[in-house]
């Protein structure tokens, strides 16, 4: 009979194998895992350097009184069209030259950074709150609403929008606040209709269907459950915007149509070195060089965190 139970014991298949080779592949699985470099958390080199640019624009907006080495707006006929050092008719002081009334151009580029950065940024915050309200409002609400903002923003996007801003700065003139709110009404259209597109897909998800089902009122599902859960595409779409700002911003004062001189703006300073390309090349080009690195700096880093907040796009 012992023997009989040893042989019986020795046929049967121990519990505890497959447990072990189960435990011992989820090691190797854990130490293989952790030993995959996760690609989706590195940030490229690209991106610190679109990063470093930008922080340069905004410290040189934040403290351009006290980075800029001359009066923006002092004429100076004396080191009138000086070139920059280095160059022939360079004149010491002077580290980029200076413009036809002989105003340091690196003082008037500093300072336009401000002019840029803040139409850029408050009209793209403006634009985004407005914007991601409406839709809100339109997608969840629906009916008569939804038919009128959705009728605004189709109407808006079939109009060239520079022919409304140059119609709305012939009426009310060309200031800063005037030109923000041309800014922040300019990505108003683009906001509301991915914000309304976001709520109608988000409605029909269970926590919203949870919440609604325990009482939760309409203002708290808008503002507690809908719009914290639609905000990644939203900022994505407003670093992105913030581009087509500051280029708006530079046509307008291109055509000079917006800041007014003396107050340098880069689009204005393009303006006024075009007639000197040939003889003072330093006059439009620096301008224009400030104008595309701000600018893809900028279009860096929103790609940058499209591809983080998509998680359609993340690495395991």
């Amino acid at each position: 009979m012992a023997t009989e139970k040893l042989q019986l014991s020795q046929r049967l298949p121990t519990r505890a194998a497959p447990n072990t080779d189960r435990a011992q592949r989820a090691a190797a699985a854990g130490l293989a895992l952790k030993s995959t470099p996760r690609r989706a958390r590195a940030i490229p080199l690209s991106i610190w350097a679109s990063l470093i640019v930008l922080g340069i624009f905004v410290i040189c907006a934040l403290f351009a009184d006290w980075l800029a080495p001359h009066d923006p707006v002092a004429n100076n006929l004396r080191a009138r069209l000086a070139a920059p050092l280095g160059m022939p008719n360079a004149q010491p002081g002077f580290l980029l030259g200076t413009d036809a009334l002989g105003r340091d151009l690196l003082s008037r580029l500093i300072y336009g950074a401000r002019v840029s950065l803040t139409i850029g940024f408050v009209g793209t915050i403006l634009g985004l709150i407005m914007g991601s309200l409406s839709g809100v409002l339109a997608g969840y609400l629906g009916g008569w609403l939804d038919e009128a903002i959705m009728f605004l923003a189709d109407a808006l996007i079939a109009l060239p929008f520079l022919v409304i801003a140059l119609t709305t700065v012939a009426i009310f003139g060309s200031n800063l606040t005037v030109l923000m709110m041309l800014a922040s009404f300019s990505g108003w259209a683009g906001y509301t209709r991915l914000a309304r597109g976001q709520v109608l897909s988000a409605s029909q998800q269970q926590y919203v269907l949870a919440a609604r089902s325990i009482g939760a009122s309409s203002l708290r599902l808008m503002l507690r459950h809908l719009l914290p859960n639609i905000a990644a595409p939203l900022v994505v779409m407003a670093t992105l915007g913030m581009t087509s700002i500051i280029l708006l911003e530079s046509s307008l004062s291109f055509l000079g149509l917006g800041i007014q001189p003396p107050t340098p703006a880069w689009g204005a300073m393009l303006g006024e070195g075009r007639d000197y390309l040939h003889t003072s090349w330093w006059l439009g080009v620096l301008p224009g060089v400030a104008i595309m690195l701000l600018t893809m700096a900028i279009s860096q880093i929103g790609d940058w965190l499209r591809d983080v907040l998509d998680p359609t796009m993340r690495s395991l």
